[in-house]
């Protein structure tokens, strides 16, 4: 059964994506051979964004956030804006995200549930007022709240918690879901790479460039960009 067979034959989709839906938004994955965990820094990208680092070294945190992880003159991608029309349609339930661009808000679509939050909230830790991106991106040095707190994106770090009511959120979809569509993700993770376990529907897609360890249970696997396999629906 192709793609497209697959999508008109179910009502309530939901997707589950990684890094490589915005890849081609221009926005680097982190684990390809091009993406941002294979560049060469003093200290490694995974370290930066750890919690622990923040804290610690806030100043050269931002210096990195605001060089790699503020595209926003990014636009959403063929994969981001067939999402937004599924759920239009009726036919998607929801999207649920390991992306912190909000690209699939950009173009269009409502119920998303990111997992690992987003660059476009960002909250004074003292009392709790909040920041775009843009002004983030604006700034220089750590970034301060008018009351004088230190300000933090979003963004769940290494070392963090995801936030419960998205998790939940995100598994009763999955559990709803008579079609998942895993895209763009290598699938290692954790926590969000064990929700795919929550989907007991008829079918299971897949679309990422490389191999992934669900491969094997998929009832349909393509190893291409995910807009350019959605852009063809």
């Amino acid at each position: 059964m192709t793609l497209k067979e697959m999508v008109e034959k179910s009502e309530r989709i939901v997707f589950f994506g990684g890094a490589g839906v915005s890849t081609e938004s221009g926005i680097p994955d982190f684990r390809s051979e091009d993406g941002l965990y294979r560049q060469k820094y003093d200290v490694p990208p995974e370290t930066i964004l750890s919690s622990e680092y923040f804290y610690s070294h806030t100043e050269e945190f931002y210096r990195f956030y605001r060089d790699k992880m503020l595209p926003l003159s990014a636009e959403p991608n063929a994969a981001h804006r067939k999402l937004a029309e599924w759920e239009r349609e009726g036919k998607l339930l929801a999207v649920v995200t390991q992306n912190i661009d909000g690209l699939h808000q950009k173009a269009g679509s409502k119920r998303v549930y990111e997992l690992h939050g987003s660059v476009h909230r960002n909250t004074c830790l003292r009392c709790g007022k909040k920041y775009s991106a843009e002004e983030i991106a604006a700034g220089v040095g750590v970034p301060r709240c008018s009351c004088g707190g230190l300000i933090k994106p979003d963004v769940v770090l290494y070392g963090e918690m995801l936030d419960e009511g998205t998790i939940r959120g995100a598994i009763r979809a999955i559990s709803q879901a008579d079609m998942l569509l895993v895209a763009g993700t290598s699938l290692t993770v954790y926590p969000a790479a064990g929700f795919v376990n929550y989907f007991k529907g008829n079918y299971l897609a897949l679309i990422n460039r490389d191999p992934t360890p669900l491969d094997g249970n998929c009832d349909l696997v393509l190893h291409e960009k995910v807009g350019e396999a959605l852009g063809k629906l």
